[in-house]
């Protein structure tokens, strides 16, 4: 069933315009600053109750639902807690409206026979409603993206990535548009006790429990236009049509089990592809500490790729990720990931490593390293090659500059940046490429809503 999308665009306006007259910056999807689930409003961090004396207070661990909401990334993903996060927000009828963005536009050019250059867009908008209900909490969520209409020629340049089609064909060294419909969706934490929440989250666009947190999301990755050339091997189905995911959280960890739609969205990208679920993944999360999480996942997707119907794909996952502050309003996020696909007889790994480092308010160096083994049926190569296996890789690295406040912006952070990339293959694949180590780069502004750090500076 496909259900067309005409009145999106004028509910994510409506949801802006609704916001707009009161700004304001928000750390955090749901920290801990914010009410208890009991309704009652709770003193500032280190302060007794009125007329109660300090040294009677003994020290309270963090609530899980207030933990769970500080830790959520994309879908039901976690994050370290104290990663910096960034919402426009307003108190409106009992509800607390928010909303993100992350928005990119720039020049991409990709070396090499297998090359190409292309303006393109890419990023994300979203919106959020949250409000406290008895003994839990009740998200409603929708992000959109401009990718149909900011990314052309079925994909943006990207050298040895693969993954879903265009025109009837399998897409290579580019990377396709993300859909229309990121996320449609709605999230019900409830309280079991003070350190359990039964969790369940219900999506006609959303992302199982599989993989980590979605990389257009993920702060080890805030200031990369580009995608990872594991998408498909990690997170690529952080846009499914149809998920249903239940779990059980903890003050330090979380397991969870989805049962979702495992094909890949088609060609048509403003439109929801919805299809009964027929694939099904389960997860454990752990957070050890305020800086610290990580994940290890197992997903059943059955017949993923349009063109190979009855091929279905078993993958296995794992990551963790780090979030360390830094002096002058610096911070460092991290990831290190890992992803195995087998369909059939061939089982490919993938291996990242991506670092975010803002040194201070306007200065930003990122960088992203990554092995995959891609077979020539990935690598639309040669029907000789389909079953043959590639080690391929990646060294990227970049620069961001903010410009100005983001006061001085009205909550929001514009940049400029750069990033440039050598790749390494293979030599059987030096001549299709026409190097061992073809290059890209791109030059691109960002515009985003800033993090608390940056709107509180000044």
């Amino acid at each position: 069933m496909v259900i067309r999308a005409r009145l999106i665009p004028l509910v994510s306006l409506s949801l802006a315009a609704a916001v707009a007259p009161a700004w304001a910056q928000h750390e955090g999807h749901g920290a801990a600053h914010e009410h208890h689930p009991s309704g009652e409003e709770q003193p500032p961090e280190g302060q007794p109750p009125e007329g109660q004396p300090a040294e009677a207070q003994p020290a309270q661990p963090p609530h899980a639902l207030d933990l769970e909401a500080a830790r959520n990334g994309s879908g039901t993903a976690w994050q370290p807690e104290n990663t910096p996060h960034a919402a426009l927000h307003v108190q409106a009828a009992g509800w607390e409206l928010m909303f993100h963005a992350l928005l990119f536009g720039g020049y991409d050019r990709q070396t090499g026979a297998r090359g190409d250059q292309q303006a393109m867009g890419v990023g994300w908008i979203m919106g959020m409603a949250r409000r406290r209900v008895e003994h839990g909490e009740l998200g409603l969520r929708i992000m959109l993206s401009p990718e149909p209409w900011t990314v052309r020629n079925g994909g943006y340049p990207l050298l040895l990535q693969t993954g879903e089609t265009y025109q009837g064909q399998p897409l290579h060294d580019r990377q396709h548009p993300h859909d229309l419909f990121m996320e449609l969706g709605a999230l019900y934490n409830h309280e079991l006790g003070p350190g359990w929440v039964l969790q369940l989250y219900v999506a006609p666009s959303g992302e199982p429990a599989l993989g980590p947190i979605a990389f257009p999301h993920r702060a080890s990755a805030m200031a990369d236009p580009l995608a990872t050339l594991g998408h498909h091997w990690q997170d690529s189905t952080h846009i499914s049509f149809g998920v249903v995911t239940a779990g059980v959280v903890t003050r330090h960890a979380k397991l969870e089990g989805s049962w979702f739609n495992g094909r890949e969205p088609d060609e048509t990208r403003t439109n929801l592809d919805l299809h009964a679920p027929d694939s099904y993944a389960v997860r454990l999360s752990v957070a050890p500490s305020p800086g610290v999480s990580a994940q290890v996942s197992y997903g059943f997707l059955r017949e993923p790729e349009a063109l190979h119907p009855g091929q279905h794909v078993h993958r296995v996952t794992a990551s963790a990720m780090v979030h360390r502050p830094l002096l002058a309003e610096g911070h460092l996020a991290a990831l290190f990931g890992f992803g195995l696909n087998r369909e059939g007889d061939h089982a490919t790994p993938s291996l990242l490593a991506e670092a975010n480092l803002e040194l201070d308010l306007a200065n930003v160096l990122f960088g992203r390293a990554e092995l995959v083994r891609k077979t020539g049926h990935d690598l639309v190569l040669a029907p000789t090659l389909d079953d043959t296996a590639f080690t391929v890789g990646a060294l990227s690295a970049g620069y961001l500059r903010n410009l100005g406040s983001a006061e001085a912006w009205g909550g929001w952070l514009p940049g400029v940046g750069v990033r440039g990339t050598v790749n390494f293959v293979p030599s059987a694949l030096q001549d299709g490429y026409g190097s061992r180590l073809p290059l890209g780069v791109i030059a691109f502004v960002r515009v985003a809503v800033a993090p608390m750090s940056h709107a509180h500076h000044h």
